[in-house]
């Protein structure tokens, strides 16, 4: 290993931030894109779970979560202070991620996949996942990011998956009084640095020339 390999699958909301952090960070990876329905042997040996992202560091050390890889990658350059929080802000900042993570994901993969659960209508599994929009709604009504007029981890964490919500449908999506979440999701979707991680390459192969991912330019 000559560089860090992250193993990817480009959709998934955790990667999405993960790469995120790493092209912000200016840190250079061998990029492998998974297909999750056939994960590679040289991923599964390294983390058994079979979920992305994983990075592989020049040490040894493999990072299976995508918190773990983004906290990994701002310890190495963090040029704009994702990771500087000011007062109480670092607290909160742990809730909205952890209530986006643990509660916010639940409902949004039952909303998505609502024929898989059976249990309720996608409409009460929206209405569940509305509950965490208007807390983001609510915050982003005080200031242009979710902690302050400053583009911190917190927003970086969060957004994919408030994407992924918006994009199971869009029409209903900018048909809802979140005026303020609809500009930061425009924000966030159209910047240089989300435009740069989701280039599209193609399935990594074992004999094949490596892709990789590049820094963002400054």
């Amino acid at each position: 290993m000559s560089l860090p390999i992250l193993y990817s699958f480009r959709r998934c909301p955790y990667a999405i931030r993960a790469r995120m952090a790493l092209a912000y960070a200016g840190i250079v990876c061998e990029l492998r894109e998974v297909l999750l329905r056939s994960k590679p042997t040289a991923m599964l040996t390294i983390s058994p779970k079979g979920t992305t992202p994983v990075l592989q560091l020049l040490n040894g050390c493999v990072l299976e979560e995508s918190l773990d890889i983004m906290d990994w990658a701002l310890e190495q350059n963090d040029p704009d202070c994702w990771a500087k929080f000011e007062g109480g802000a670092l607290s909160l900042g742990k809730e909205l991620i952890a209530s986006n993570d643990l509660e916010f994901k639940l409902h949004l993969d039952r909303y998505k996949y609502f024929q898989r659960f059976p249990e309720e209508t996608q409409s009460v599994y929206r209405q569940q996942a509305e509950v965490y929009l208007q807390t983001l709604e609510a915050a982003l009504q005080q200031h242009q990011f979710l902690l302050s007029d400053r583009l911190t981890l917190v927003d970086v964490a969060i957004f994919p998956f408030v994407r992924q919500f918006a994009h199971v449908d869009l029409e209903w999506f900018h048909s809802e009084p979140y005026l303020c979440l609809q500009q930061w999701l425009s924000w966030h979707e159209t910047s240089e640095l989300f435009l740069h991680v989701m280039q599209k390459c193609e399935v990594w192969q074992p004999e094949q020339p490596s892709t990789f991912l590049s820094p963002l330019s400054r």
